[in-house]
């Protein structure tokens, strides 16, 4: 799904949406390309969503849109792609003609950390936490890899039975304090959070790596930034998970990966990722193993 036309503004749609590197890396992007745009972060809370939508309208604004708003921005769409219906969550919109279009460019973003963490091995077991836009997109994700064996661990199973109807995934819901969510983890091969969790200083982990199997993969869709010498740092359930000998890795190759989509969407154009990539302080990681091995 791409734009007709090239929107006049870029923007992040978030809250919060402080700690986005999207303007970032996009910005090299379009200055690599010779495209002559800005973008730019808003936070808009909840209640003003509806406002700053039209506004977007008005001034024929595209861009992306980040935690809480992915699934009431679909609710709004004209216009979803089939992976973005699928999902329930937007992640990459546009207008066109007044209508406002989206998609979920966050699938590509997930496909690609998982194939470098696993080594484009697909794994048979999977537990997903949380039960958000973003989980959408993770089980659209590991079902397109083929996982065979799929569980969402959330605080509301209703939600989450509600989220794999809407995306036709096969698999189970566990709540939080279960002793089959503990089986579940220690044997999984592959545990992705999709929770905000790891977002703030202090937050307890998502899971207990100590609960983890020794051949788990560990993947956080929250990213953290870097250390002083330019090293991923990861989380803090990243870095702990890494602690027990398992392959982590944060969220930051699907941010790279899902704003590389979009910027395909918007401008019919492969993104540049070397200068993407330079623009966050890094090296362009490989795409078989994880970031920082």
């Amino acid at each position: 799904m791409m734009a007709g036309a090239r929107p006049s503004r870029l923007v992040i749609l978030g809250h919060p949406v402080a700690h986005s590197l999207s303007p970032v890396f996009q910005g090299a992007a379009m200055a690599a390309c010779g495209i002559p745009l800005s973008y730019e972060r808003l936070d808009v809370r909840p209640d003003d969503l509806i406002d700053t939508l039209a506004q977007c309208q008005q001034s024929r604004t595209g861009g992306n849109v980040t935690i809480p708003h992915k699934e009431a921005v679909a609710s709004r769409a004209d216009r979803l792609s089939d992976v973005a219906r699928r999902a329930g969550a937007v992640n990459t919109f546009w207008f066109e003609q007044g209508l406002l279009h989206g998609d979920n460019t966050d699938v590509d973003g997930v496909r690609a950390t998982v194939r470098a963490l696993t080594g484009h091995r697909v794994p048979e077991r999977a537990v997903v936490l949380g039960s958000g836009g973003s989980a959408a997109a993770v089980l659209l994700a590991l079902t397109e890899l083929g996982v065979a064996h799929i569980a969402v661990v959330a605080r509301t199973p209703d939600r989450a039975q509600a989220l794999l109807a809407r995306t036709g995934v096969m698999g189970r819901v566990l709540p939080l304090d279960d002793p089959e969510t503990v089986m579940a983890l220690g044997d999984a091969n592959l545990v992705v959070n999709s929770t905000p969790l790891g977002l703030h200083d202090g937050d307890a982990y998502p899971v207990d790596p100590r609960m983890l199997s020794s051949d788990a993969a560990v993947f956080d869709l929250v990213y953290r930034g870097q250390a002083a010498d330019g090293a991923p740092i990861g989380t803090a359930w990243v870095q702990a998970a890494r602690a027990r000998g398992l392959c982590a890795e944060d969220g930051l190759r699907m941010l790279v990966e899902q704003g590389a989509a979009a910027f395909r969407c918007w401008f019919g154009l492969e993104a540049p990722r070397d200068a993407m990539w330079q623009s966050l302080g890094e090296t362009p990681p490989s795409p078989d193993r994880p970031r920082g091995t």
